[in-house]
């Protein structure tokens, strides 16, 4: 059975995760879930991930999760832009997370980044989700 929504399945696998006090998460591998891990990493979300090629051609992130004082440093995640119902934004209507607290990770024609590095490239794109 194929995925509808790849992003938002390692989006609920890590909530699932942390929820749970895990220290590491599996997810199947893809450009779009790499990138956007690459962003939680800088933003200092996650302590790091790693693609591990499982069999030819099959790849999965392995994803080590962080916490502070036992409690996990991610509280909200969650998708914005689904599959059924695209959000777009212009870099002027960013939207930001908890006045600044929190990060919103959007996909521009640069690349994905958080929407602080996307007001200073002055570049907007479809808002994929919001962490805190």
């Amino acid at each position: 059975m194929s995925m509808t929504d790849p992003l938002g399945d390692m989006l609920t696998r890590i909530r699932n995760a942390q929820r749970a006090k895990k220290s590491d998460v599996v997810s199947p591998a893809s450009n779009l879930r790499e990138n956007v891990l690459e962003v939680l990493k800088k933003e200092g979300y996650i302590e790091g991930y790693e693609k591990v090629n499982v069999k030819p051609g099959i790849d999965e992130l392995h994803i080590k999760l962080k916490y502070h004082e036992g409690a996990s440093v991610i509280t909200e995640i969650y998708r914005v832009s689904t599959p059924g119902r695209r959000v777009y934004s212009s870099v002027k209507d960013l939207p930001r997370v908890y006045n600044g607290l929190g990060i919103s990770i959007v996909s521009t024609p640069q690349g994905v980044m958080s929407d602080n590095d996307a007001r200073k490239a002055n570049v907007g794109g479809e808002i994929l989700c919001q962490v805190f």
